[in-house]
């Protein structure tokens, strides 16, 4: 795997670190990847290992507030808050393709990154040629809890588990949880974020009538991930939603005691090897 860094501006004056890992010969399709809330895209260099072993070129950055963008001020989400999140990705995306015109891009998004994913979608679902929302859930939902007053707080979402660190809800992988515990990057408690009601569009029919219909989605979730609901229901409901507003390739996996994390999960390598498949038969078609 190629390594490099290359620098995306956001349309608020941040300077969005972004890992560039490339396979050793000419790429056969591109991967945009959106990480999650208190965590940072190096955390997935095993995972670009996998995509550039099997032939992607992949664009990762460490988003606003997080990893080296943010320059030690974790959880800072400057002027635009969580709508320069959801900028961000089209920023991203308009670099990749300025760089691989001819290429297939497929967007997978982690946790925060899959909300973001959801909103990204709305506008801009002709930028993709398929889409994975990883440990994701129902975005209204989410928009109310994480829009209250005050910094945000995630400790309950340990409720359930064995409570050696705070974060077993991550992975079932003690040393998984040990190495995010001891990453100075991760874990950091974020300021609230502005704006982030424009979430819930995400769960209006009307808007989600304005995805591409043949856009294909991939949803993988442990159904023990605590914001995954109960037996991950709120995911079944968010790959429904795409159904019944017209999306006809949509597909929802459950791994069965897996947990938020997946691809530090316990099953890691059989997620990735589904993740995989699901791009080969929809970048490489």
């Amino acid at each position: 795997m190629q390594e490099s860094t290359i620098t995306i501006q956001t349309r608020d004056g941040i300077a969005l670190q972004t890992w560039r890992w490339a396979p050793a010969g000419a790429p056969r399709a591109a991967v945009q990847l959106q990480h999650g809330l208190g965590e940072h895209a190096g955390r997935y260099r095993r995972f670009g290992e996998a995509l550039t072993a099997a032939g992607y070129v992949v664009y990762a950055p460490d988003g606003r507030g997080s990893g080296r963008s943010a320059a030690g001020a974790y959880g800072r989400w400057g002027r635009d808050g969580w709508p320069g999140w959801v900028d961000d990705v089209w920023q991203l995306n308009q670099h990749i393709r300025t760089e691989h015109p001819a290429l297939a891009l497929g967007l997978v998004g982690h946790s925060m990154g899959s909300f973001a994913t959801q909103q990204f979608l709305l506008d801009h679902s002709d930028a993709v040629q398929a889409a994975v929302l990883l440990g994701t859930s129902e975005p209204a939902g989410i928009a109310a809890m994480l829009s209250a007053e005050g910094p945000v707080d995630l400790s309950s979402l340990n409720q359930g588990f064995e409570h050696r660190t705070g974060f077993e809800w991550l992975s079932r992988d003690a040393v998984e949880v040990d190495k995010y515990c001891a990453d100075p990057a991760c874990g950091f408690v974020p300021e609230p974020f502005q704006g982030l009601q424009t979430l819930a569009w995400a769960a209006d029919p009307a808007e989600l009538a304005r995805v591409r219909k043949d856009l294909p989605i991939l949803l993988l979730s442990g159904d023990a991930d605590p914001i995954a609901g109960p037996g991950g229901a709120a995911v079944q409901l968010v790959g429904q939603r795409y159904r019944d507003a017209g999306v006809h390739d949509v597909e929802v996996v459950l791994y069965s005691q897996a947990r938020h994390e997946l691809l530090n999960e316990t099953n890691r390598d059989e997620v990735t090897a589904r993740l995989l498949a699901f791009l080969d038969r929809t970048l490489r078609r």
